[in-house]
């Protein structure tokens, strides 16, 4: 389960940001996540609340906004939207395209105090 090793890297960028920036605990932390990250979302939530014991995030608020699979159609030459790295091009049903975004997983902010 590579979940709990994802959550032990978020753990230690809410330690380091929480002695850089002086916050006692993290409310809430958004994670963005692509389509195509290979992350389970309910093993990424469970890992969460298990790693973050006695860290300024436990007992945080997880929110995780699904970010939609990208590419560029050789075919067409036009930006699109997928849902699966091996599908058509949705515009001109071509099969050349070059997934250009959906696999990134960040830390997009968090509510602290």
């Amino acid at each position: 389960m590579h979940e709990m090793s994802l959550c032990e890297g978020i753990r230690g960028i809410v330690e380091d940001q929480a002695r850089r920036h002086g916050f006692a605990s993290v409310k809430v932390l958004r994670l963005e996540i692509g389509r195509f990250a290979g992350v389970e979302k309910a093993a990424l939530t469970f890992a969460f609340d298990v790693v973050m014991r006695g860290s300024p995030a436990e007992g945080a608020r997880l929110e995780i906004l699904d970010l939609p699979g990208r590419a560029m159609c050789y075919d067409c030459g036009q930006p699109v939207e997928i849902d699966d790295r091996f599908a058509p091009c949705p515009l001109c049903g071509g099969g050349r395209l070059m997934p250009v975004a959906g696999d990134e997983m960040r830390i997009k902010d968090m509510e602290v105090q």
